[in-house]
């Protein structure tokens, strides 16, 4: 039986690069250590499982010196620090997924003659957050009050995305790698990243944070795009308590408050709320955001000090917590059908339809954008309506 000579170093930086404990590998591959120190070597056949259990290229697995693994995109996930997270794998495929569709999608909509969107880099962070958040939502007729009357937060959510793709902005909502739903996207490495461009600009959204959460996410990277400056985030609860040391950051978290949670809006609810229980909570039922952001923004306009704050934010943090630990993985349930609506894109999936029926896209290629092959893809095609763009 042929062995493989591989390096130990790169089976050591394919096992954490993939996250996995040296006791985990060895359940998969009983010899592992042995691999490491030389003693033994993988089969080609052990050398493919294990590039497949570790999400690694099997080809790095030859070179002498593992790769280095670094971002497509600007990386503007630090708050405290300059040095960002070496990105995951799963971080990794995903970005280059949206990648491949994005550059498809753009050459599409050139050829059919479509014009550049007149929003994307027509702000700067030089710009008055307020200013630009106000911007914002008239183009996309949404009221300083618009999410007042949605029922909750999930409806907001939906209202927005569905204000943001009939702007001319691909949106993604996913919690795992594609379809594969052992490989979950921690909200711990990023919440979301935008793809800038003028014709097909594209956001991702971690669906493994809650809906309140996502939405401050969704209003952060669409502040990128309307920038015209792409890269990863993390805008999490903690962002609420430190601020972010990019300056592109700092904006568009700041834009992203102004946006969802106007200060006119903002002090008028708090007046109404403010000798209730729980004001903070009644003001983020308001607004549909989640009650971190609410405290802080009351912590902003000097509504509440910095001890309740912090007070609210543990509390909201322990219950967030919990929350995670109970939800698991995000990656759909309910409808097949409307669940790849989410992963995909509405906007994204019914192009890719119409290109299809219109033989302007192979069915194989369409397979390859979509993850969905076979028949899957024929039903996908069956049951989506193209919407009009």
């Amino acid at each position: 039986m042929n062995r493989v000579t591989v390096h130990p170093n790169l089976l050591t930086w394919a096992r954490k690069r993939a996250g996995l404990s040296v006791d985990k590998a060895l359940e998969f591959f009983p010899k592992f250590t042995e691999w490491l120190s030389g003693q033994s070597a993988p089969t080609m056949r052990q050398l493919e499982e294990f590039a497949s259990k570790t999400h690694t290229p099997l080809g790095y697995l030859f070179l002498t010196e593992p790769p280095e693994d670094k971002l497509p995109i600007p990386d503007f996930r630090t708050l405290t620090n300059n040095t960002p997270r070496q990105p995951s794998p799963n971080l990794l495929e995903t970005v280059q997924t949206l990648q491949l569709r994005q550059a498809w999608i753009r050459n599409y909509l050139m050829e059919e003659g479509e014009k550049p969107l007149p929003f994307v880099g027509s702000i700067t962070i030089r710009d008055n957050p307020a200013d630009a958040a106000a911007k914002m939502r008239d183009y996309m007729k949404l009221s300083e009050n618009w999410a007042a009357n949605e029922k909750n937060s999930e409806d907001a959510f939906r209202l927005l995305r569905r204000k943001i793709e009939d702007s001319g902005v691909f949106l993604s909502i996913n919690g795992i790698v594609g379809n594969n739903t052992t490989r979950a996207l921690s909200t711990d490495e990023f919440r979301g990243f935008t793809l800038s461009d003028n014709y097909a600009p594209f956001i991702f959204i971690n669906n493994n944070d809650a809906k309140a959460a996502q939405m401050f996410t969704l209003a952060h990277e669409l502040t990128h795009v309307w920038l015209g400056e792409g890269g990863v985030s993390n805008p999490g609860p903690e962002s609420a308590v430190a601020r972010a040391t990019h300056g592109t950051e700092r904006f568009c978290n700041e834009t992203a408050a102004e946006f969802l949670v106007p200060q006119t809006a903002f002090l008028a609810a708090w007046e109404r709320a403010k000798n209730a229980s729980d004001p903070i909570g009644d003001a983020a039922h308001v607004f549909k955001v989640s009650g971190i952001v609410a405290a802080r923004r009351a912590l902003e306009l000097r509504l509440i000090g910095r001890d309740q704050f912090s007070s609210y934010y543990n509390l909201c943090m322990n219950n967030w917590k919990a929350m995670q630990s109970k939800r698991g993985i995000r990656g759909g349930g309910g409808n097949f059908w409307a669940t790849n609506n989410g992963r995909l894109g509405e906007r994204f999936g019914s192009t890719v339809v119409r290109a299809v029926k219109s033989g302007r896209l192979r069915f194989s290629e369409a397979c390859e954008l979509t993850g969905l092959h076979g028949s899957t893809f024929d039903r996908y095609v069956e049951k989506i309506t193209p919407l009009k763009h």
